[in-house]
Formats: C-alpha cells, structure tokens, sequence
C-alpha cells in the first residue's frame, strides 16, 4: 500500500474544512503562485479543460471558508485574491488595501497597510468595505 502524503494545499484546505478535491487544489495553486488577484475568466484560462461552473462553485465556497475575498476594484469585474494567513474577513480586523493600476489593470492586495477601524454613527451596521487605490502600480510607473 502506498502512503500519500498530504502537500501545503491539502492542509490549508483542509485546515479550512475544505475537501481537497483536484479542482480546488488547481484553483488553490493558481490563486497562490498568482502576485495580483485573478478573474474567474483569468482562471479558467489558465486552468485549460476546467468547467466555468465548477471554477465559479470553487470560489464561492472558499470565500465563504475565508480562503479567498472578493475585491471589487471599479472594473466592473469581480476579482478574487487568497486571504492572508490568520485572516478571518472581518470588518474590525482584517481591511486591508487594494490597488489596482490604470495602466496594466492588475489589482494586488497591500496586506501590509491595514485600514484602520471606522467607529460608525449609532445605527449604522457596516457588511463589508473595500478600499481600492488607482494610479501607477511599481512595475508602470517606472520608478
């Protein structure tokens, strides 16, 4: 009998309790080796034979296990990045930056920069936030 042991995609599936299926280890691996967030149409390209659908289902799921966040950077397109390690998407702790650069259309995530919490008026019950930078990103703007 031969033993399969488990890679780094396994178990952060599975950490999440996400059933590694091939599908979404392919997902999984493209979403970490890709810099700047991807496209569902980005993904099913690079994945070539996969099911739009199954690509869409996959990526619904691990938003909802805190895999991946959506980022809405203005394109009208939805675009979707691996969350941090320890990231829980919650409004009073894991905002961070997006920018998204107006010349090569890329979308990255500036974990780095947290957004600070914003203490709103009384009644007010904030769901979600996204703040999205726009300019030059370092490799357009040539500096």
């Amino acid at each position: 009998m031969i033993k399969k042991t488990m890679s780094q995609s396994d178990k952060c599936l599975e950490k999440k309790g996400v059933r590694p299926t091939s599908m979404r280890l392919l997902v999984f691996q493209h979403l970490s080796i890709s810099k700047a967030a991807r496209t569902l149409t980005d993904i099913e390209n690079a994945l070539e034979r996969a099911d739009r659908t199954t690509i869409f289902r996959t990526l619904k799921t691990f938003e909802q296990k805190g895999i991946v966040h959506q980022i809405d950077d203005g394109s009208g397109i939805t675009k979707y990045a691996l969350c941090e390690e320890g990231c829980n998407c919650e409004l009073e702790q894991d905002l961070h930056l997006h920018f998204h650069c107006n010349n090569c259309t890329e979308t990255v995530c500036l974990t780095e920069y947290k957004i600070p919490y914003i203490n709103l008026p009384h009644g007010y019950v904030a769901e979600s936030a996204n703040l999205v930078l726009k300019g030059f990103c370092n490799k357009c703007s040539g500096q």
